[in-house]
């Protein structure tokens, strides 16, 4: 059974509204003040707020600034009521983050149409949230084990043999096995780091006010040099130095060197990592009014609309055909590092041809 705050200081509106719930087989709760309604949507998490706008105490439009700015109330659907019709108030209500109005006097039938399109539309919100984490889980449960044994084997394996081995295996054999297992314990550093950072991204791009902070930053770096560097010894560790194409102009962006650094490091090691040898990875740059605009293109196997709009963190794609390293973590890292800073991040992909990451960096 369904739970609804009705907040009303009208005895007679609340008393009707409080049995038109009740016939229709609500579970209400009645406030006669905003300040006693929050305390009470605090206590009991009802699944609909009704409030009338205009209230002793705690008027409607402070109560739903305070309940929106609260993550366990952020969400509870809440419908007003209203004498006044204006469209500033309308407007103002909404801006706010209030789901519906009625104005009184109002039919019955009004009252309970507007609560079942508030209720039905939480619960689409509701299961695509649950969706997207029953995703994520499957994600997590297919990529993340792979990403870890494989290179937990390599090491096992080549450090049992040099053990057994010892005194037999020429000394450069040796040194080639433990350069494996050198890169095989960097690349679960690597995924470990991600990890912890995407993790740490995820908390900070849910709180507004550590946002605006970094946003408000003076860091800044040039976008040249660093881009330069990183992009000259990645491709020089793919041995495909020669695939490289930069032409990109100079300027200053609002980011530290060491966020962009992270943010090239994973979009251009994705470019090289999805392309195929003697393929071109092209990089462009240019400042405009909107920012920096830059694009990192590679000639790779792209993707297709469907993989495009399932982006994210701990996916890939057709592992069985491809068996590329990889978590998604670096794509969304860089993501969502740009988009803290305040810039943009987008996809363009034809299957088979082409893939173009474009970011506009904030100047």
């Amino acid at each position: 059974m369904k739970k609804i705050l009705i907040i009303e200081d009208e005895p007679q509106v609340r008393n009707n509204i409080q049995e038109i719930l009740e016939l229709a087989d609500f579970d209400t709760l009645v406030s006669e003040n905003g300040q006693q309604g929050l305390q009470l949507v605090k206590e009991n998490k009802p699944d609909l707020i009704i409030c009338d706008l205009m209230m002793p105490e705690l008027d409607g439009y402070s109560l739903l600034t305070q309940l929106r700015q609260d993550i366990s109330t952020a969400t509870i659907p809440l419908i007003f009521l209203t004498a006044k019709a204006e469209r500033a108030d309308l407007r103002r209500g909404m801006e706010l983050g209030a789901d519906d109005y009625l104005t009184k006097p109002f039919q019955p039938d009004e009252l309970l149409q507007s609560i079942a399109a508030r209720l039905h539309k939480q619960e689409m919100l509701e299961q695509e949230t649950q969706q997207k984490l029953n995703d994520l889980r499957i994600s997590i449960s297919n990529s993340l084990p792979h990403e870890i044994n494989t290179p937990l084997n390599h090491i096992i394996g080549m450090s049992n043999l040099l053990i057994q081995e010892q005194g037999i295996i020429s000394t450069t054999d040796s040194l080639e096995m433990l350069e494996s297992i050198n890169k095989a314990a960097l690349r679960l550093h690597r995924l470990m780091i991600n990890s912890l950072m995407y993790a740490n991204l995820e908390l900070l791009s849910s709180n507004p006010e550590k946002v605006a902070a970094i946003r408000n930053n003076v860091d800044k770096s040039f976008v040249r040099p660093t881009l330069e560097k990183v992009a000259f010894k990645i491709s020089q560790d793919a041995g495909r130095s020669s695939d490289l194409t930069i032409e990109i102009s100079d300027a200053m962006v609002n980011i530290s060197e060491l966020k962009l650094k992270k943010i090239l490091e994973e979009i251009i090691d994705n470019a090289f990592k999805f392309s195929q040898p003697n393929t071109p990875v092209k990089i462009i740059g240019s400042s405009s009014f909107h920012g920096f605009n830059l694009y990192i293109i590679d000639n790779g196997r792209g993707m297709n609309k469907e993989q495009l709009s399932r982006v994210g963190a701990y996916v890939q794609f057709e592992r069985k055909m491809y068996e590329q390293q990889g978590s998604g973590l670096g794509l969304s890292i860089a993501k969502k590092l740009v988009e803290i800073h305040g810039g943009e991040f987008s996809i363009e992909s034809l299957p088979g041809q082409q893939t173009i990451v474009r970011m506009v960096l904030p100047q």
